[in-house]
């Protein structure tokens, strides 16, 4: 277990370009650590990354993802050779926002392949403080990879979960049920208790799979507009005599549609979480908020502390990863962006290095 005097990347270098290549390894900090990247997940705002820009301050170039787990080489010493998950988003800990409970919205976090400098995920080693890693222990023979989308895909709807208060015997909608978020979201509201959970996407065979993992109940877009899924939804709700109102909302498609039928979806003292990322604009009358005693919650990252909670649920068989995961090599990183960007994955692909 050595210190490589190289870190080997994927870079993105500007926008829908990639190059393979070669950075020099940092001298580590005090409370930073080494983790030699064990597989990184692909996310949709990688893509969105990729092939429309960052639109943050860090600008190319730079190394994409933040879905990682791997083990610790060099830094810590409580932690070294240990297997970690790489929170997606890295608190500083030692600010007002982080000391109000809302650390995954400070200010000054890290996020790989994002805030973090040049240093991301598709690479062969990345330096991160140590402070909020996510030890694993016994994995119970899931392999580590796979638990790379635990950093994002599945922490942020518990994240989202946990700011929409979801309790025993709660109503849930999902839009994007069966994306690479919504997978997750209908899975956490599920063993969160929820005792309706209506998945929505276009895809009808894989909405016919989500109600395996945590859907009650399907709706697909295919073919309507959002006033006749607002429709299918309420005659949903009266054959099953379920009352409209109260109902938890959550947007995981970041599209422009899927924002647009949870806002129809949002009824009396209801919540509406915002959990996927786009960059399209809606039309909202604001007044209907009021009316309707409602919320309207914005949801970013994970709080560190749920990790263990989450990598638990993951571990225990509660949530389920296997049939939403495909390993591919680091190699094929610009094959998968095409795919992803064209909608063809049918799951999540998880890249392992292979430099």
């Amino acid at each position: 277990m050595g210190i490589p005097s190289k870190i080997e990347t994927w870079q993105m270098v500007e926008p829908g370009k990639l190059v393979r290549t070669s950075i020099d390894t940092p001298d580590l900090k005090p409370g930073e650590a080494l983790v030699e990247v064990a597989g990184c997940g692909v996310c949709h705002t990688d893509i969105g990354y990729f092939f429309d820009g960052v639109p943050t301050v860090t600008k190319p170039p730079l190394t994409l993802g933040h879905e990682i787990a791997g083990r610790v080489v060099a830094g810590s010493e409580n932690l070294l050779g240990k297997e970690v998950i790489i929170p997606a988003v890295m608190p500083c800990n030692n600010c007002a926002i982080c000391a109000s409970g809302r650390g995954n919205r400070c200010l000054k976090q890290a996020m790989p392949g994002n805030s973090l400098g040049i240093y991301g995920g598709f690479s062969s080693h990345i330096p991160v403080p140590s402070a909020d890693l996510c030890v694993v222990g016994d994995r119970k023979g899931m392999p580590l990879e796979h638990l790379a989308v635990v950093a994002d895909a599945i922490t942020s709807p518990y994240q989202a979960a946990k700011r929409a208060e979801i309790s025993e015997g709660d109503m849930v909608i999902i839009t994007g049920a069966t994306g690479g978020i919504g997978v997750y979201m209908t899975q956490v509201a599920s063993v969160l208790g929820a005792k309706a959970v209506v998945g929505i996407a276009r895809n009808r065979e894989k909405l016919q799979r989500s109600l395996q993992f945590g859907a009650t109940a399907t709706i697909s877009t295919e073919g309507k507009s959002v006033k006749e899924v607002r429709d299918e939804f309420k005659n949903y709700c009266k054959e099953n005599k379920l009352p409209s109102f109260g109902w938890k909302v959550f947007e995981c498609t970041g599209s422009k549609m899927g924002q647009e039928i949870c806002l129809e979806l949002l009824g009396f003292v209801g919540k509406m979480l915002v959990v996927g990322y786009g960059t399209q604009k809606v039309d909202y009358m604001l007044s209907r908020l009021m009316a309707f005693d409602a919320e309207i919650i914005g949801t970013w990252g994970c709080l560190p502390r749920y990790y263990p909670e989450v990598l638990k649920l993951v571990l225990d068989g509660g949530i389920k990863v296997a049939p939403f995961v495909e390993m591919r090599p680091m190699s094929q990183i610009e094959e998968v962006f095409k795919l992803s960007h064209a909608g063809k994955l049918m799951k999540r692909v998880v890249l392992t290095p292979d430099f």
